[in-house]
């Protein structure tokens, strides 16, 4: 029976794999399921598939969809700027434009008394692009960078060369000058096998002793210059698997680049409106970057719109002036207006207080499972960026195969609560695609929460079942 004759259906399943499998590109999606998932619909923290079965989402799209699914005042906002301006050249000026880079303004010389501008393009590894060439532009042409190994800034070819996976990078050669990758205070698996509460912040020590002479690498003492333009940053990385900094780990750092005039350029595109209990996520830690990227959560996955803010004297129109560089859909409407209304939203709304509120207690139930299932070896969160890691029962030896395992049972959609069926959607992160990474609904509710952890807890003894 097809999907036109069955009115339990969507669309007709079987007839879209088939295409798929000979019609589409794999190389601009991720398999993670055999066969790939369908879904017909969504709203509020659930997707739901062609049966109409309710699947919780924990991930959101990777953090693009803080809002929620389907929210209304956001959807209002989209539709209402449809039937007024949908499109225009980015050549000439449209109000949203302005309003929405004015707001993003004032809220660094409000909050990091730091004047700025605003530079709009369509997706996040399109920003960062744009941000290499702003940095570059400020530094004279210098074209090598510092990142983090375990950060991700995008898959553009500019991108991957700051973006640690050689994965990324091994079919295409290299786009000018790959970035120089030093250890993430990953506390839980410590490159330096030290520990956390005693080790007196020792990974910044050895980041800064690569400045100590010349001959790191690094630094010309004669002409207190480095070779290196800025330091690329995620404050809590993202694919990476949520690894959460300890305290006083960014001041440190940003105190030995003030030193040595390198630029910090913080990625907030995972991290940025409210998923960490901040308007940014670096405001956790008491830094101002140089460089702040945004995109996705902006508009609630609405529109692809992202774009950076920098310190004025980086990007005034004397040193990054018009035509510098460009893109057709930059800015555009029909994003900007969703981005206005989510700015208004996070005004009227106290997300700082919901969004702590709502990670202590989902970090509560994490730690519980923790407790009682002897494969999962970390748990952490700041705000409701969360990560349980997967290990063998020893608590520490990444465990992919069990996470892979989860990441099934979770899909299936046979978990039963109160009578009725439900999915459970689940993110994979980390170095060893070992980590659970929970990004819910800024708006989930305890009910919701209580659900999932019901969820999760059927799919852990089931694959833990001897």
């Amino acid at each position: 029976m097809s999907a036109q004759t069955d009115p339990k259906k969507y669309f007709d399943e079987k007839s879209l794999l088939a295409d798929e499998a000979k019609y589409c590109s794999f190389g601009d999606t991720v398999h993670y399921l055999d066969p790939p998932k369908f879904f017909a619909r969504c709203q509020g923290s659930f997707l739901y598939d062609n049966d109409d079965l309710p699947y919780l989402d924990w991930q959101m799209w990777y953090s693009a969809v803080n809002f929620g699914y389907a929210n209304q005042r956001l959807n209002n906002a989209l539709k209402k700027q449809i039937d007024l301006l949908p499109q225009l050249a980015s050549q000439y000026l449209h109000p949203g434009k302005v309003e929405l880079a004015t707001a993003l303004c004032r809220w660094m010389e409000e909050k990091h008394q730091t004047k700025g501008r605003v530079h709009f393009n369509v997706g996040g590894s399109q920003a960062v692009e744009d941000s290499l060439k702003v940095v570059r532009n400020y530094c004279g042409g210098k074209s090598v960078m510092l990142a983090f190994e375990g950060g991700y800034h995008g898959r553009t070819l500019a991108a991957t060369s700051i973006t640690s996976s050689y994965r990324y990078r091994r079919r295409y050669g290299h786009f000018g000058d790959r970035g120089l990758f030093v250890p993430f205070p990953y506390c839980f698996r410590c490159p330096y096998k030290m520990v956390r509460d005693d080790c007196d912040l020792f990974c910044v020590q050895q980041f800064e002793r690569l400045f100590e002479t010349e001959y790191y690498g690094l630094w010309d003492p004669k002409a207190h210059a480095s070779e290196y333009a800025a330091f690329y940053i995620e404050c809590i990385q993202g694919t990476g698997g949520y690894v959460i900094p300890p305290a006083g780990y960014f001041p440190a750092l940003k105190r030995i680049l003030e030193e040595r005039d390198i630029l910090l350029v913080d990625d907030e595109i995972q991290m940025g409106f409210y998923r960490t209990g901040k308007f940014w996520g670096i405001e956790n830690f008491g830094v101002t970057p140089d460089v702040l990227v945004f995109g996705k959560a902006m508009t609630n996955g609405l529109n692809p719109l992202a774009g950076l803010w920098a310190k004025e004297a980086m990007i005034s129109p004397e040193v990054f002036p018009c035509g510098s560089t460009h893109s057709t859909f930059a800015s555009n409407p029909l994003g900007t207006a969703v981005a206005l209304e989510t700015m208004k939203m996070l005004e009227e709304i106290d997300y700082e207080t919901r969004v702590r509120e709502s990670g202590r207690y989902f970090l509560e139930g994490l730690k519980d499972l923790k407790d009682r299932y002897a494969i999962i070896g970390d748990v952490d969160g700041l705000g409701l960026a969360l990560r349980a890691e997967i290990c063998a029962e020893d608590g520490f030896t990444p465990d992919k195969a069990m996470m892979d395992r989860i990441v099934d049972e979770a899909i299936k959609g046979d978990l039963e609560v109160n009578g009725r069926k439900y999915g459970l959607v689940l993110d994979v992160g980390g170095y060893y695609k070992n980590v659970i990474t929970l990004a819910p609904s800024l708006d989930i509710s305890r009910d919701e929460i209580d659900l999932g952890f019901r969820l999760l807890d059927e799919v852990l003894r089931r694959v833990t079942r001897k």
